[in-house]
């Protein structure tokens, strides 16, 4: 398995630090707001990537932080008039629903970083203690960038070239105002009793640190993979190699992943334009989690993915592609134990397996998928198929799927009113009541349901 390692600027082989245990950190949100599709974007990348390798065999441990102090979550909750607690649970309930409707493997760690302050202040006393830190007059705590010789590796940085200030306060920035980042930001009247007490001083984390102790925290000083945005590559992921580092003496992670943009109709996302969409402002607009996921997995993660509609109306066109091949396996396969795989099945599969393995490249793999759909239905119109060559071939894109997490449709349950229509339309279609049963029909779709004539019998599919 081939993955693209920002720090090395290339495609390496993924070979693990310790046999074949995957340990990987995902920067997680910032609870402060619904997460927005861009957001989504990273996660679902992230979620491929923890799926591949563990069909390729891998033991993954994922951590994924939940950042719930910082400059906007405690701005959002003074704005709110609530406790900060209060303020960043409602956003982290809503960020795990979401992952659900997206069908986003859990991780195996959500570490809160309110949770871990303990961690932190020992951490930055140990940067303070090296010589890599010190305490500013309002009492802050700064890293100093110029005691840490390899800083700017990851993003390539040619610090000659920067316009650097002395101290950089606040905790995202742009590349032309490096400097000494915080560490540890003194208490002020803005941040209410957001306030933890410490060694230099009372105050509260920088958004830099809480990465560095969490990651440590669960997956050791040196781990395997680090993933995030390619808005993460600087400030954020540079510094905390630069704490992380400096405190160990070791790398920070083996390889660095990044994911590139979501721009929506070619712009950049933004509420101005009236382009800026969460998961739930497009579940509203009538669409699935699965054909929104579709969407994120259909490009390439290193590519920057344009985001429309009509792309949302192929996706579930495609969906529904997939779903009626499935559905006429089902029926040729009729219960029958499964057998080998056809021949275009397994070439299918190879192909599928060939494309994720070089840098996850989902373009291809999906386009592997629909060479089975489209051999597959040529073998069934022709009759070529038995039942156990059907039931291998579901099987095998169950096993896809693993990878995937779009192939197989949502689970969702029939109300009893639309049964009950359901079996009255084909009462109808029995006595050859043809009006009375388009009746039906249309009170079956105004129902939200697309009722299909099988010779097996009437099929449901929820719209």
């Amino acid at each position: 398995m081939k993955l693209y390692d920002t720090m090395q600027r290339s495609l390496v082989d993924v070979v693990p630090l310790d046999g074949d245990r995957v340990r990987m950190y995902t920067c997680g949100p910032t609870v402060y707001n619904y997460a927005h599709i861009g957001n989504y974007r990273a996660y679902v990348f992230e979620d491929l990537l923890r799926r591949h390798l563990k069909f390729s065999g891998f033991d993954v441990v994922q951590v994924m932080n939940l950042t719930d102090v910082d400059d906007k979550t405690i701005s959002g909750a003074r704005e709110a008039g609530v406790p900060l607690r209060d303020f960043t649970k409602t956003f982290k309930d809503a960020f795990f629903s979401d992952l659900q409707k997206l069908n986003i493997e859990a991780a195996e760690h959500y570490p809160a970083a309110t949770d871990h302050v303990p961690e932190m202040i020992d951490l930055v006393s140990r940067l303070m203690e090296s010589g890599h830190a010190y305490k500013s007059d309002d009492g802050s705590v700064y890293f100093k960038v110029s005691a840490f010789a390899d800083y700017g590796k990851l993003a390539h940085l040619d610090m000659d070239g920067l316009k650097s200030g002395a101290r950089v306060g606040q905790d995202e920035y742009d590349k032309e105002t490096a400097g000494d980042f915080a560490l540890w930001k003194a208490w002020d009247e803005d941040d209410g009793d957001v306030a933890w007490d410490a060694p230099w001083g009372r105050g509260r984390p920088g958004w830099h640190i809480e990465c560095s102790a969490m990651s440590m925290k669960y997956l050791g000083q040196s781990f395997d993979i680090h993933t995030g945005g390619v808005d993460n590559v600087f400030p954020h992921h540079e510094n905390e190699i630069a704490q992380s580092e400096s405190a160990t003496g070791e790398p920070l992670s083996k390889y660095w992943a990044h994911c590139e943009y979501l721009v929506v109709d070619g712009k950049k996302m933004s509420k101005s334009l009236g382009n800026f969409y969460t998961l739930r402002d497009l579940l509203d607009k009538g669409y699935t989690g699965r054909e929104v996921r579709y969407v994120l997995v259909s490009a390439h993660y290193r590519q920057s993915l344009n985001f429309t509609f009509p792309a949302l109306d192929g996706a579930r066109a495609s969906l529904e592609r997939i779903d009626e091949f499935r559905s006429r396996l089902q029926g040729v396969a009729a219960g029958a134990p499964a057998g080998e795989a056809p021949s275009w099945a397994a070439k299918g599969k190879s192909l599928f397996v060939a494309a994720m393995d070089e840098d996850l490249n989902t373009a291809r793999a999906l386009a592997a998928i629909f060479g089975i759909v489209h051999e597959g239905n040529k073998a069934m119109d022709s009759e070529s198929l038995d039942g156990a060559g059907a039931a291998a071939t579901l099987l095998l894109l169950d096993e896809l799927d693993a990878v995937l997490g779009v192939l197989a449709a949502e689970e969702v349950a029939v109300s009893d009113d639309v049964m009950t229509m359901v079996e009255a339309r084909q009462q109808a279609r029995e006595t050859k009541d043809w009006a009375e049963s388009d009746r039906l029909r249309d009170e079956i779709a105004a129902a939200g349901w697309d009722v299909k004539d099988t010779p097996d019998g009437p099929q449901l599919r929820k719209k």
